[in-house]
């Protein structure tokens, strides 16, 4: 056995111990999120707080992800926003009785989260994608009004890792429900999706939300 071949010998001896531990399957990884959200929301339309006597009223979401990568996702989400309001209904641009509106929008998104670490504590991310808004007006002594708009929305905020606060729990929400991370998230979220009046004036269903929740990757 020629020197060179004697060297090579060495060096494939002393890297296959080293190389081993790499050769094993990644650590276990999340492949889905599933979020619960609420918050206020803050409607386009114009004068709302003169017919509805605030500028913002409740707005609450869930929704699930598929993780394509440890940072990039797409998913769907559901919402479910209410309001009441006396003597005008926006959707006609007429006066009337007792109003009230709603509105479920749903969104079709990609997402991406900046966390390259199972214990990073602080995870920023932003989104955005499709939407449809479902929407009805009931009112008083006139009938109720339905429909639906398409646009579109992004989003963008700001998690922050509870696994780390209590240990315990959060393994026991792994070994029981396969819960790999528990978050809490403040979240700001904006959607458009243009309808025409009565009167072929253009109404935005969307606006802005500002939301919070939990987080939960499994």
């Amino acid at each position: 056995m020629t020197r060179l071949a004697k060297a090579a010998l060495v060096i494939l001896l002393l890297i296959l111990p080293a190389a081993a531990p790499a050769a094993e399957p990644p650590a276990d990884q999340p492949h889905w999120s599933l979020e619960f959200k609420g918050g206020w929301f803050t409607p386009d339309i114009e004068d709302w707080e003169v017919y509805y006597g605030r500028e913002k009223t409740w707005h609450y979401a869930g929704s699930l992800a598929y993780k394509l990568t440890r940072q990039l996702e797409v998913g769907v989400e559901g919402g479910y926003i209410k309001d009441w309001g006396q003597g005008y209904a926006p959707l006609n641009d007429v006066i009337a009785g007792r109003v009230t509106y709603e509105v479920a929008p749903l969104n079709v998104f990609a997402l991406y989260r900046a966390v390259f670490s199972e214990h990073q504590w602080v995870v920023p991310y932003i989104g955005g994608g499709w939407t449809r808004i479902f929407y009805r007006e009931k009112i008083e002594g006139q009938g109720t009004i339905r429909g639906k708009a398409d646009g579109h929305h992004w989003r963008a905020g700001v998690q922050l890792l509870l696994d780390e606060a209590d240990s315990r729990a959060a393994r026991n929400l792994y070994e029981d429900f396969g819960i790999h991370n528990t978050y809490f998230f403040l979240e700001t979220q904006n959607s458009t999706a243009m309808i025409n009046d009565l009167f072929g004036k253009s109404i935005n269903l969307g606006g802005t939300s500002y939301l919070m929740g939990f987080l939960f990757e499994f």
